[in-house]
């Protein structure tokens, strides 16, 4: 009999547990067949305001130690009420019990709550106090009306959103429902359940004949003439399958199929990359192009990132070197690279979702349905750390051809790229169920520069900026067909308005550029 997918499976769990009594046999046997029994058990640190959410939490921590699956699992549900009057010391109890939890539970309503001397309340320590300390950290939100909560939750709430998918809920059985859910899953990625991982899963009805064994000899050619595999032995395409751990019992795994099917789409409707091209910097119709890319995943990047690349500027360089003149687009093509592939590697293909690539006049976001790894967090991508791919069976492969690194350098050497570029940092955050890369582009856009009065000499000289980098006088006087009296007037009015800035002082050196955006005050990004 086929497994039931892991998001029906959940659902299942709830619907058994929420309706049949505690004493069931039929649940205890059916819980030791899913389950093995648990080595580890986990501490749970419940946080809310606690005037306004009593009842919501005592509900959860009766549900988590009574519950026939949870109970096995977890072995402390700390609520802060629990401790006596006499001992408690806020700063000393709770964000200490905050560090040695292993899972952070928010439960965020409309008030705030009473604040320190630094003017934050005890949720908000709480929670930073968790991200801090690396706990995994799952976020529920009561209500759907925003304006009814007080400013400090709407923020604590958008910053909390930024790095962990949220949750909504309207009563305590829906919170109930929702904290289930989301601890099975918790407890899934920790590999407590017997529930195999989406890329090492046997792909359903799928055999050997379903594999491009072109596409297959092309990769082995490929990583090999990248530095990064030396095969050894047969190189059939069952052979080179099984040296990556893409077989299981001589059947295709998913991450095979995606990586070297014929046909993926045939197995796979939400693998797929769509692309957007918006002309401002909303998505508003209509809508500049759009096209939806699909087909196996190292295909589907190159696409994606040719995408991005033909609407975004560049300038050419001279034939110095080579017979060929290089190319340099505004956002470092590695950059664009990066942020593509780790959405491919670091989704979660069990969503219905997709990825998203948009181009706006501003900047490109790359949306990836799922969420960091337990642990991670936005923050913690701008500094160095190891390698986490929620999918390392795809991410295997895309190591071997040169489209990642293994070392977790990925996001800080884009971060890296856009700093030489002299492009703003990449934004990292979570937005609901998505997480969101943003690139910001060059800062000069055609919408920025209708708000300034240039005339047609200024708007032909930017022109040419943008394509050469650097603009003289005499240059100037070429490109606008002007007297050079007039040029310099053009080139000071640009200078007065901050659109270009002079390099060196006299002589016949001098020339002007694009200042880059983080050298502007009061544009995006800076």
């Amino acid at each position: 009999m086929r497994a039931l997918p892991l998001r029906k499976k959940v659902k299942q769990l709830a619907r058994i547990t929420l309706a049949v009594p505690s004493s069931s046999d039929k649940i205890e046997t059916f819980l030791k067949k899913l389950t093995n029994m648990p080595s580890t058990r986990y501490k749970i640190f419940i946080s809310s305001v606690q005037e306004e959410l009593a009842e919501e939490r005592r509900a959860v921590k009766s549900f988590i130690t009574q519950d026939h699956l949870l109970s096995r699992f977890f072995s402390e549900v700390f609520l802060f009420e629990d401790i006596s009057a006499a001992d408690r010391k806020p700063d000393d109890i709770y964000l200490d019990k905050v560090e040695h939890c292993d899972i952070y539970l928010g439960i965020f309503g409309n008030r705030y709550g009473s604040k320190n001397d630094k003017g934050k309340s005890p949720t908000e320590l709480e929670f930073e106090q968790a991200t801090a300390t690396l706990r995994e950290r799952l976020v529920f939100v009561k209500g759907s009306d925003d304006k009814a909560r007080e400013p400090e939750m709407a923020r604590l709430i958008g910053k909390a959103s930024r790095q962990v998918t949220r949750r909504r809920f309207s009563d305590t059985q829906g919170l109930i429902r929702e904290v289930y859910a989301g601890l099975v899953e918790c407890l899934e990625n920790r590999g407590a359940f017997r529930v195999t991982p989406f890329d090492d899963s046997v792909c359903d009805d799928a055999t050997l004949r379903d594999i491009d064994a072109e596409k297959v000899k092309d990769f082995i050619e490929t990583a090999e003439a990248a530095g990064r595999l030396t095969l050894k032995g047969s190189r059939t395409t069952k052979a080179v399958l099984q040296n990556f751990n893409l077989l299981r019992n001589d059947r295709p795994t998913n991450a095979a199929m995606l990586l070297f099917g014929k046909n993926p789409r045939r197995f796979f409707n939400n693998a797929q990359i769509h692309c957007f091209h918006f002309h401002g910097k909303e998505k508003r119709k209509p809508i500049a192009s759009q096209q939806p890319y699909e087909g196996r995943l190292l295909e589907v990047i190159d696409q994606a990132v040719e995408f991005v690349l033909g609407k975004i500027d560049r300038s050419v360089g001279t034939r110095g070197k080579s017979t060929q003149a290089p190319v340099t687009f505004e956002i470092p093509r590695s950059v664009i690279t990066e942020a593509i592939v780790n959405a491919v590697a670091h989704r979660n293909y069990r969503s219905n979702g997709f990825i998203q690539v948009i181009v706006f006049a501003d900047r490109i976001e790359v949306w990836n349905p799922g969420e960091l790894p337990p642990g991670l967090s936005p923050e913690l991508l701008r500094k160095p750390h190891g390698p986490m791919p929620w999918n390392p069976l795809i991410a295997e492969p895309l190591f071997r051809a040169k489209y990642v690194e293994k070392a977790g350098t990925g996001t800080t050497d884009m971060i890296a790229d856009c700093r030489a570029a002299g492009l703003p940092e990449p934004d990292f955050e979570q937005r609901g169920p998505h997480f969101v890369v943003t690139l910001w582009r060059n800062w000069l856009t055609d919408e920025m520069l209708a708000e300034y009065d240039l005339n047609d000499r200024q708007k032909m000289a930017v022109i040419y900026l943008k394509t050469y980098t650097k603009i003289s006088n005499s240059e100037y006087q070429k490109v606008a067909s002007c007297i050079k009296k007039t040029a310099t007037r053009d080139l000071s009015d640009l200078k007065e308005k901050g659109l270009i800035i002079q390099i060196g002082s006299r002589g016949p050196g001098v020339h002007y550029v694009i200042p880059k955006k983080r050298d502007i005050k009061g544009t995006i990004g800076t």
